[in-house]
């Protein structure tokens, strides 16, 4: 189960989760499409993030993987579905506030999904979720 629910933050689920929304249109056009402006500005930071900081993934002491998943790429900080899951979470909570439990928690479980595989420490999800509100945030202002 979990194997699957990590799978919430990646870019297929997260993108197709803002296509939906801009597909259903109205007003869920512009969530759709903050949610959209998020993940990209998140993906973004992380990607330029990811290549800076060189971080490795968690490793034994003989250096050996031991992630439980195949990691998308070699490194570490910051997680990018924890951010990704985060970035279109937060605009479906502001404009929708009784979904926000709900939504958040699954950006949470994401989150917690990605350490529990193995493939990130604890600080790089949480930096990923920082920026992944950042993003969300920065999108909410310029469109919603």
């Amino acid at each position: 189960m979990i194997r699957r629910l990590t799978h919430l933050g990646g870019a297929r689920a997260t993108i197709l989760a803002g296509l939906v929304l801009v597909a259903v249109g109205g007003e869920e056009r512009r969530v759709g499409v903050a949610a959209l402006l998020a993940n990209a500005l998140s993906h973004l930071a992380v990607q330029i993030l990811k290549r800076a900081v060189a971080r490795a993934r968690p490793c034994d002491s003989s250096g050996r993987s031991i992630a439980l998943i195949e990691p998308p790429d070699p490194f570490s900080f910051p997680s990018g579905h924890s951010a990704a899951a985060f970035a279109v979470a937060v605009p479906i909570a502001a404009t929708h506030p009784w979904l926000g439990p709900a939504v958040l928690a699954v950006a949470g479980l994401v989150a917690y999904s990605r350490v529990a595989l193995r493939v990130h420490h604890t600080i790089d999800v949480l930096a990923g979720a920082a920026i992944g509100v950042a993003g969300a945030i920065v999108a909410i202002r310029l469109l919603l």
